[in-house]
């Protein structure tokens, strides 16, 4: 009897951490976009893009997919190269989606960055990108 509940104190402690490893990469996400959004790295980006993401910059907005929100962010990048990328907010609902909202520093100034993700199939992914100037 004894053995059995040393294996289901194992088998339960063995369970938590694999709980919390995946708990872990999802709370990386933002870590991963904030070192993107810091490099001015559309590609890296767009790896944490739904298969169809809003992308919102200044006054204009659309709906693409991956790879045309990623040509899009590029051309951004390069017009406007960052200088830094910082969170001021960063929250989680209970029904699984997250927000987060951090400064996007050029050299003439800065961008209000909203970001939403959600899970989709499993996986976390950003289905709103928003850059307003500040």
């Amino acid at each position: 009897m004894r053995g059995i509940s040393i294996k289901l104190f194992f088998f339960l402690v063995l369970s938590g951490l694999d709980y919390s490893n995946s708990y872990g990469q999802n709370e990386s996400l933002l870590a991963e976009v904030r070192l993107a959004l810091k490099a001015g790295s559309a590609k890296e980006l767009s790896q944490y893009f739904h298969d169809n993401v809003e992308v919102n910059i200044k006054d204009e907005s659309g709906n693409y997919s991956r790879i045309h929100a990623e040509i899009y962010l590029k051309e951004f990048f390069k017009n406007i190269e960052p200088i830094s990328f910082e969170y001021v907010l960063q929250r989680s609902t209970d029904n699984g989606l997250k927000y987060a909202i951090g400064n996007y520093t050029y050299s003439e100034g800065k961008y209000l960055v909203l970001i939403r993700a959600k899970i989709i199939n499993g996986k976390e992914k950003i289905y709103i990108i928003d850059f307003s100037e500040d």
